[in-house]
């Protein structure tokens, strides 16, 4: 019996860095009945009322990490499409203070394993909250945000991720092999 359990853990191992090396996605996080492969380099920091939660680290130059949050609220819940943009592209001003226009985000729609998806990209100043009823938001300048909505098997999926410039640079590629990587 204790000869069994090294061989089936290295036979696992084994298996898992096949799979690995042969550029087959292992499997990653599941939310509202949709799969996602984990962010490389990005810490799981579970929160709650949120689905998964990552950690980006700073890029160099940056003082503070940035976050990817994902939301699931279940069917009926969570409000549609054009209204969660709205609210997000309310959440940043100009530098001058002044509200964003859609114009001044970038929009995209397309199809991702068989689902709808919604990407969003807006820059300028993030009007954080702590939580979503804070009487008051705190101005970040110079943050962007990368957000997408999925349009999962009975509800959608909010993945809303927040940084500093250069950080959300840094971490868009791993944002967008992430979307990529949605399944049903």
């Amino acid at each position: 019996m204790m000869l069994l359990r090294p061989i089936a853990t290295f036979c696992w191992g084994t298996a898992i860095a096949v799979l690995a090396g042969a550029g087959v996605p292992l499997p990653g996080a599941e939310v509202g009945g949709v799969t996602f492969d984990d962010p490389v380099g990005w810490t799981s920091t579970p929160k709650p009322m949120r689905s998964a939660n990552y950690t980006i680290p700073a890029a160099e130059g940056d003082r503070q990490n940035g976050e990817l949050a994902v939301f699931y609220f279940g069917p009926g819940q969570g409000g549609g499409v054009e209204a969660n943009l709205r609210r997000w592209l309310g959440q940043f001003v100009k530098a001058d203070g002044s509200p964003l226009a859609a114009s001044d985000a970038d929009r995209s729609d397309r199809q991702v394993g068989g689902m709808q998806v919604t990407v969003l990209d807006v820059t300028g100043t993030y009007l954080f909250k702590p939580f979503p009823m804070a009487p008051q938001a705190t101005p970040m300048p110079g943050y962007r945000m990368l957000a997408a909505i999925v349009q999962g098997p009975d509800a959608p999926i909010f993945f809303k991720l927040t940084a500093p410039a250069k950080t959300a640079v840094q971490a868009e590629p791993e944002f967008r092999k992430l979307i990529a990587s949605l399944r049903r």
